[in-house]
C-alpha cells in the first residue's frame, strides 16, 4: 500500500494571511506529499481570494442592515492575490525546511463608520496594498518511527511586509499627520474614509514576529487510498507596533486539516480535504477587535498531476461548509489555489 511520504517532496506555502478569518487554510504538505527523499524543492502557488459577502456569526447580513449599527464600519469588498515562492530542502528522510516568500496584492473597499442610506459609490473609499509580504521559516521532522509517517514542525514567521498606521499623535488618521510602522498603506482621496491610513490588518504585513508548532500523520488505508492529519497552531511572540496608542497584536490561529489521496494513478492524484480554522480576535489600539475573531470549516477538492519525473502541477479550491465569525466581516465564496512544485 502507497504511504503519502512515497511520493517526491513537492512544496508550496502554507498559507494563512492576516485579514480577519478569510485566509486559505488549505494543507499543503498533505495535499502534494510529505518530504521523504533527500535535496532541494522549488514552488511558485497562485492563491485568490474574494471577499465579496458580509457575514456575522453563522449567517449573511447586508450592507444596509450593518450600517444600521452604530459606529459600525460598512465593508465593501476585499480582493486578496497572493503569489508565493516556496524553497526547500531535505537532507534525509528525517528533516526538511522550507522558506515560504509571499507577494501580496491586497485591493480593498469599504464605506467607512460615517455610511448613509441609500449607500451610494460616492462614499466608498478604495486603497490597493501590494508587496512582498511576511517571510515564514518551517522546519519539520518526522524521524519518530520507521516508515516516517508522523512528524512535528516548528517555524517563525518574519514581519518583512510593509506594516503600520497612523502615529499616536494623529488623532484624526489622516494621510501626511504622521505615521508609525513601515510604510503603511492608505486610501485615496474618494469616500467617506478618503486620504486616511488602510486598516491595519489588511497591509501586506503586519509587523509580528509569530511561532509557528505543528504535527502530522498520515497512513494507506486500502491499496489506493491514502490519508491524513495535520495541525499547526501560531501565535505572535513580539510585535514591531507595540507604541501606547499605537499597537498591534494579531489573533493567535490553530488550523487542523484531514485528507484523503486516490493513489490509483500516480500521475494525476485527486484529493479531498475539511480544514478547520479558530482565531482568535486581534488586539491592542490598531486591531479590529470585535470584528477579527472566528470559527471556520472548508470543504477542499484537489488535484495533483505530473508534468515530468520532477515538476508537478497542482489546484485546489477551497468552499466554506460553515463559519461562526464574531463582529461583521467581509468573507469569501471560495478560495483557489493552483501552482508548480519542481524537486532536484
Amino acid at each position: 500500500m502507497a504511504l503519502i511520504g512515497a511520493v517526491a517532496p513537492l512544496f508550496f506555502a502554507s498559507n494563512v494571511y492576516a485579514c480577519a478569518t478569510c485566509g486559505c487554510s488549505l494543507s499543503s504538505d498533505g495535499a502534494l506529499g510529505y518530504a521523504s527523499t533527500s535535496g532541494w524543492g522549488i514552488s511558485l502557488d497562485d492563491t485568490f481570494i474574494n471577499q465579496n459577502q458580509l457575514r456575522t456569526g453563522t449567517r449573511t447580513i447586508s450592507q444596509a442592515q450593518v450600517q444600521t449599527i452604530d459606529g459600525q464600519e460598512v465593508e465593501n469588498q476585499t480582493i486578496n492575490r497572493y503569489v508565493t515562492l516556496g524553497l526547500s530542502y531535505s537532507a534525509g528522510p528525517d528533516w526538511n525546511v522550507k522558506l515560504s516568500l509571499p507577494y501580496v496584492d491586497r485591493s480593498h473597499s469599504t464605506y467607512g463608520t460615517s455610511a448613509t442610506l441609500p449607500l451610494t459609490p460616492d462614499q466608498i473609499s478604495s486603497s490597493t496594498a501590494s508587496g512582498i509580504g511576511d517571510t515564514k521559516i518551517v522546519a519539520s521532522y518526522q524521524g519518530f518511527l520507521p516508515t516516517k509517517n508522523l512528524g512535528v514542525q516548528v517555524g517563525i514567521k518574519l514581519p518583512t511586509g510593509n506594516y503600520g498606521g497612523p502615529s499616536p499623535d494623529n488623532t484624526t488618521g489622516a494621510v501626511g499627520q504622521g505615521s508609525v510602522g513601515r510604510h503603511p498603506a492608505v486610501f485615496g482621496p474618494a469616500g467617506n474614509s478618503g486620504n486616511t491610513y488602510l486598516d491595519t490588518s489588511l497591509n501586506v504585513g503586519n509587523g509580528s514576529t509569530d511561532v509557528i508548532l505543528g504535527a502530522y500523520y498520515f497512513q494507506a488505508v486500502s491499496q489506493n487510498l491514502d490519508a491524513f492529519v495535520d495541525g499547526q497552531y501560531q501565535f505572535s511572540v513580539k510585535q514591531q507596533l507595540n507604541q501606547t496608542d499605537a499597537n498591534y497584536k494579531p489573533g493567535n490561529q490553530a488550523n487542523v486539516s484531514v485528507g484523503l489521496r486516490y493513489m490509483a494513478d500516480p500521475q494525476i492524484i485527486p484529493q479531498l480535504q475539511i480544514n478547520l480554522t479558530n482565531k482568535q480576535a486581534d488586539s491592542g489600539a490598531f486591531a479590529d477587535t470585535m470584528n477579527t475573531a472566528g470559527t471556520l470549516a472548508y470543504l477542499s477538492p484537489g488535484v495533483t498531476m505530473s508534468a515530468t519525473a520532477n515538476t508537478r502541477v497542482y489546484a485546489f479550491v477551497q468552499v466554506p461548509i460553515y463559519s461562526n465569525l464574531a463582529g461583521y466581516q467581509l468573507f469569501p465564496r471560495y478560495t483557489a489555489s493552483v501552482g508548480v512544485s519542481y524537486h532536484f
